[in-house]
C-alpha cells in the first residue's frame, strides 16, 4: 500500500467517525443514532423505567420526521436501556403535577405523543422494536404501531391506565378490539399482564427470541444492506425458529377461552353479571379487580373501545385526545396519580365511587368534540 493510499484510507475513517458523531444526539432521557441507513432510537431513562416525557417524545418525534423524510434511511429500531425494561409508559405524574397548575403541558404532551404514535403507525420503512421487559401505557404505543415487535421471555405487557383513572391511551382504541376475542376488553378494563410467550400468542408482539440473543438480534439488523419488510422478518423468523414455544399454546387458548366467554356482553354491568355469576375463583378474582378500579375509567374505556372497532388509527387517536383533554380535569386521574405514583398508599377514592353511578351524559361528556383550534391535527 503507497503511503497516498494509507493517507486516504487514514482520512476515510477520520471522516466516517466525523460524520457518525454529528449524527448522534445523546441526552440524559433518549439517544438518537443513525448508523449506516439505520435509525436507533435508545430510551435511556432506566431509573424512572423508561417513562416518556415531554423532553422525549418530541426529539424522539423530531427525528422520526427527518428519518421519514431521508430517502437514505431504510430502517428504524427502537429499544430500552435499563434490566428488563423496554417503557413503563408515559410520565403520569408530571401530566397530573401539570394538571394542578393549569400547565399547557397537558395539551403538549398528548398532541405530540399521538403525532408520535400515528407516525410509527404509518411509516413505509421497516419500524423494530425490542420490547425485552415491562412495556406499558405509552411503551404500548411505540411498539404496537409499528412492522415487527420482539418479545423475549422478560417481556410483560399491559395496558394498567384503568388502574390510575385514566383511559386506554396512545391508539389503545385501535389496536386491543383488534386483538383475539375479547382479550384486548379484558386487558383494559382489568390491567392485568401478560407474559413472555403469551405476548407473542396475543398478537401483541411479532416474534419471540431469547432475552440472552437480543444483542446477536440487533448486530444481525444491522448487517442487512438494504432492509425490507420481507428481509426483517424473514430474519426474526428464522431466529425465533431457535426458540421453540412449548406447551404454551394451549395454557393461553384457555384463558383466552374465559376471556371470550366472561367479559363478552354490550356493557360494562353485563360483564359484571357474567363474572359474579360464573362463581369461579378466577372470576371472583377478575370481580374484585374491576372493583378496584376507577368506575368512570371503566365506563370510558369500554365505550372507546366499541367505537373503536370501526375506526382508523387516525380517527382513534383524535378521539383519544378528547378523552384525554377530559381525563387531566377529571378528580380520579389527579387522585390515581396521587394514590399510587406519589404518596403510594393505593388506596384511591374515586368519584362516583361506582359503575352505575357513571351517568350516560357523564359518559358522552368525555367523547365530545374539542373547540376547533383545541382539536389535534396531525
Amino acid at each position: 500500500m503507497t503511503l497516498r493510499m494509507v493517507r486516504r484510507f487514514c482520512w476515510k475513517r477520520l471522516a466516517s467517525s466525523i460524520l457518525r458523531s454529528f449524527s448522534t444526539v445523546t441526552t440524559d432521557e433518549v439517544i438518537l443514532e443513525r448508523i449506516g441507513n439505520k435509525g436507533i432510537v435508545t430510551l435511556n431513562r432506566p431509573k424512572a423505567l423508561n417513562a416518556l416525557s415531554m423532553t422525549m417524545i418530541r426529539k424522539i418525534l423530531n427525528q422520526m420526521k427527518a428519518w421519514k423524510e431521508d430517502s437514505s434511511v431504510k430502517m428504524i429500531v427502537v429499544k430500552g436501556t435499563g434490566d428488563k425494561i423496554f417503557c413503563a409508559g408515559g410520565d403520569a405524574r408530571a401530566v397530573a403535577l401539570a394538571a394542578k397548575k393549569e400547565d399547557p403541558l397537558t395539551e403538549e404532551f398528548f398532541r405530540e405523543e399521538y403525532r408520535l404514535n400515528f407516525l410509527i403507525g404509518t411509516i413505509q420503512i421497516p419500524y423494530v422494536s425490542i420490547i425485552d421487559g415491562l412495556t406499558m401505557g405509552g411503551g404500548a404505543g411505540l411498539s404496537v404501531h409499528g412492522h415487527f415487535r420482539i418479545a423475549t421471555e422478560r417481556t410483560v405487557f399491559a395496558m394498567p391506565e384503568a388502574a390510575i383513572g385514566f383511559f386506554a391511551s396512545v391508539g389503545g382504541s385501535h389496536f386491543l378490539p383488534r386483538l383475539q376475542g375479547k382479550l384486548g376488553r379484558y386487558l383494559a378494563l382489568t390491567s392485568c399482564r401478560l407474559t413472555g410467550h403469551d405476548v407473542v400468542k396475543a398478537g401483541v408482539a411479532t416474534h419471540f427470541v431469547n432475552s440472552d440473543s437480543i444483542k446477536t438480534i440487533e448486530e444481525d439488523l444491522l448487517k442487512i444492506e438494504s432492509p425490507s419488510l420481507q428481509k426483517v422478518d424473514k430474519l426474526l423468523c428464522e431466529t425465533q425458529e431457535q426458540f421453540p414455544m412449548k406447551d404454551w399454546d394451549l395454557s393461553f387458548q384457555l384463558l383466552l377461552r374465559k376471556i371470550n366467554t366472561l367479559f363478552d356482553g354490550g356493557s360494562l354491568n353485563a360483564i359484571i353479571e357474567n363474572l359474579k355469576r360464573d362463581k369461579s375463583e378466577w372470576a371472583n378474582q377478575h370481580l374484585q379487580t374491576l372493583f378496584k378500579m376507577s368506575p368512570t375509567s371503566l365506563k370510558v374505556i369500554f365505550h372507546q373501545l366499541e367505537l373503536g372497532k370501526n375506526m382508523s388509527l387516525q380517527e382513534c387517536l383524535k378521539m383519544e385526545y378528547r378523552i384525554s383533554q377530559r381525563f387531566v380535569k377529571n378528580q380520579d386521574f389527579l387522585e390515581g396519580v396521587r394514590a399510587f405514583l406519589i404518596d403510594k398508599d393505593n388506596k384511591p377514592v374515586w368519584m362516583p365511587p361506582t359503575v352505575e353511578e357513571v351517568s350516560d351524559s357523564v359518559l358522552k361528556s368525555y367523547f365530545a368534540a374539542l373547540p376547533e383550534d383545541k382539536e389535534l391535527v396531525f
